[in-house]
């Protein structure tokens, strides 16, 4: 990050103006004379109080999704993120937000499918709740990564029409303000979980409950601002290896990466530790477009 590149994507947190100037080292100021400082770390925190209910997440859960992505259990769904990117074609130099970054393994993702011999150079603002995983998602690549702590739930501090892709894997939404900050054709690409998701571990009470048709009701949701392009189901079997503290430490670390980490005891019953021979990966990947004005998407919960 540098403070010029981080002027680029952003307008004035208190009265939305903008361009921001960068005076370096580390200051942005508005046209009305609001000055923001950025972190040293490489992002800025956009951010009072969190809307009620949302707490970002801590660093033993940041842990736990990078054990998890590092024994490969996501890679059948990063696979297909990385077709459906690099046949977007967004421009020579994409502007990629990374909403929900999490540990950044989806933000370093998308660097290197949007990275090309052509010259191709994205830029990928990373956006998060939780410092800590911006400052994580920031560390894994500085030269090409801003980091933003911001709240989904409020009005965003991104310019209008500024961005080519939205990624949004297991993350909030908020489809009124991803429809303002994508150009006219832009792509949101949404991760959502089907019911079948993990139901090894559901079985014995140790994650919540999917409902029904969440990808159904993510199309309506997004109507009319957002016009379903593509969708993919992702399904894989990541089978256990017998042995007993590596798979016990994989199924702890599922739980301990996600909402179920908040609840003590997901459903009733929670706490049984006997292991599946197999956990299963099943979620869905829609692709919208940015289609008409930026006034008529609604929000979206995860």
């Amino acid at each position: 990050m540098t403070i010029q590149t981080m002027s680029e994507w952003l307008r004035c947190p208190s009265c939305f103006a903008s361009p921001l100037e960068a005076l370096p080292p580390l200051q942005l100021r508005c046209p009305n004379g609001h000055s923001f400082d950025a972190n040293k770390r490489g992002y800025l925190t956009a951010i009072g109080a969190p809307s009620a209910g949302l707490r970002g997440d801590d660093a033993a859960m940041l842990d736990a999704r990078d054990l998890v992505h590092d024994t490969g259990f996501f890679d059948p769904l990063k696979h297909e993120l990385t077709s459906v990117l690099r046949g977007s074609a967004p421009g020579p130099a994409p502007r990629v937000l990374d909403a929900g970054c999490g540990t950044g393994h989806y933000t370093t993702l998308a660097l290197e499918a949007l990275s090309g011999s052509n010259g191709t150079t994205p830029r990928v603002l990373a956006m998060d709740l939780s410092p800590a995983a911006v400052v994580r998602t920031v560390r894994r690549r500085p030269d090409s990564v801003d980091g933003l702590v911001a709240d989904t739930w409020q009005p965003l501090p991104v310019r209008d029409a500024s961005i080519d892709v939205v990624l949004d894997v297991f993350a909030p939404r908020n489809a009124r303000e991803f429809r303002r900050i994508l150009r006219p054709g832009g792509l949101l690409l949404v991760v959502v979980p089907r019911p079948e998701h993990l139901r090894e571990l559901r079985a014995d009470g140790r994650v919540l409950t999917i409902p029904e048709g969440k990808a159904a009701a993510l199309v309506d949701e997004l109507a009319p601002s957002f016009a379903l392009h593509t969708a993919r189901s992702v399904d894989a079997r990541f089978v256990l290896d017998q042995d007993a503290a590596a798979d016990g430490a994989l199924a702890a670390a599922i739980v301990a990466m996600g909402p179920s980490a908040h609840h003590r005891a997901a459903e009733p019953g929670a706490g049984a530790q006997e292991l599946p021979d197999a956990i299963t990966l099943a979620v869905d990947l829609l692709v919208f477009e940015a289609v008409g004005d930026d006034a008529g998407a609604g929000a979206a919960r995860e």
